[in-house]
């Protein structure tokens, strides 16, 4: 398949206090939040100046990737839309048609299948383009690479360099704790999301020769009645220290990519506060970013797509995931819902 283009897709994030309304309201429309919520959310940015760093971080990747494919002669344009905020996806779309792109691979900033962080970047992306008509680049996107070495060898090297900066005492009986942004049981229930984030989970544990760490979530946001995937990474934290299971930890943020608003609210000051509080060592381990290794594996994702006989590398026992989504993949919730809100 010839291809002239890459597409980036992300969530996207405001870059200053007088954007963060207007974002959380493109965030969550249609959903069942109610505005108390959003303005609680709003002041997690309005904390840090109202800049989430995920725009500026995905700036750098697109640089560094850029950099990556033009030395190995791939000679394909990166552009960049996001679902919530500027650059949006229905705008990138627009300049790739005027540009003359035909066909552009897209490569989305979640490692895992679900219906926020694939099937609804895929509806996203289908419905920019039909407003663009007949004449709006076709776009397929890259598998999803939960346990791809190039994902895996990056979070081995950031949990390693996490473990080696706690204090020495504790390091002996240190648990390493995965973290991941919640979302409701109806929907795992129907997407691999949770079985693909144990996997990841297992594989960087293996890469480390540990065994015996822990999977949490964090960022839940929907009623009480409403079940979520447990546990919430707080309440963990509090076993952790009432049951004696570890003398320090290490948070993992192994959901993210990049360093979004729920990492830097949810994990370096929530999570912090409670460890802190409880007097347990607690580092937080660094996400991949534009780490080497990972920046090659999105080119290698590429030549997955583009070479007849392709070698579909992956870890563990799972497998590589599919290219083309199952028309049932990550099915959309039934009536408003809060998954996939900041």
């Amino acid at each position: 398949m010839k291809y002239d283009a890459l597409l980036v897709v992300s969530f996207g994030g405001p870059e200053s206090n007088e954007e963060v309304i207007p974002f959380l309201e493109n965030v969550l429309r249609g959903k069942n939040v109610p505005r108390e919520r959003m303005l609680a959310v709003a002041e997690h940015y309005f904390h840090f100046g109202g800049r989430s760093p995920i725009n500026q971080q995905n700036r750098e990747l697109i640089a560094a990737l850029q950099t990556e494919l033009d030395r190995h002669g791939l000679k394909l344009p990166i552009y960049w839309g996001n679902r919530n905020w500027h650059p949006l996806l229905a705008d990138t779309l627009q300049q790739m048609k005027n540009d003359g792109v035909r066909h552009a691979l897209a490569f989305m900033t979640s490692a895992y299948s679900s219906y926020s962080g694939c099937r609804q970047y895929r509806e996203n992306i289908a419905g920019a383009r039909e407003e663009l008509g007949p004449e709006a680049p076709e776009v397929d996107k890259l598998r999803v690479f939960y346990n791809h070495p190039g994902f895996i060898e990056p979070m081995v090297e950031r949990v390693r360099v996490a473990l080696a900066q706690l204090p020495e005492s504790v390091r002996a009986r240190s648990l390493v704790v995965y973290a991941a942004h919640s979302i409701p049981l109806s929907l795992a229930q129907t997407c691999s999301y949770g079985s693909q984030l144990e996997e990841t989970g297992r594989l960087v544990s293996e890469g480390l020769g540990r065994s015996g760490d822990r999977l949490v979530f964090q960022s839940r946001s929907g009623p009480a009645a409403q079940p979520w995937l447990e546990p919430d990474i707080l309440d963990y934290l509090r076993e952790v220290k009432q049951r004696d299971l570890a003398s320090g930890v290490v948070v993992a943020p192994i959901g993210f990519i990049s360093d979004h608003m729920e990492v830097l609210y949810d994990l370096d000051t929530a999570a912090v506060e409670v460890c802190a509080d409880l007097h347990l060592p607690m580092v937080r381990a660094g996400t991949v970013g534009a780490h080497p290794r990972f920046v090659s594996m999105i080119r290698e994702l590429i030549v997955e797509r583009t070479e007849e006989n392709p070698v579909r590398i992956a870890l563990g026992g799972l497998g590589a995931s599919h290219d083309v989504c199952p028309a049932d993949c990550c099915p959309a919730p039934r009536g408003p819902t809060t998954a996939g809100r900041p």
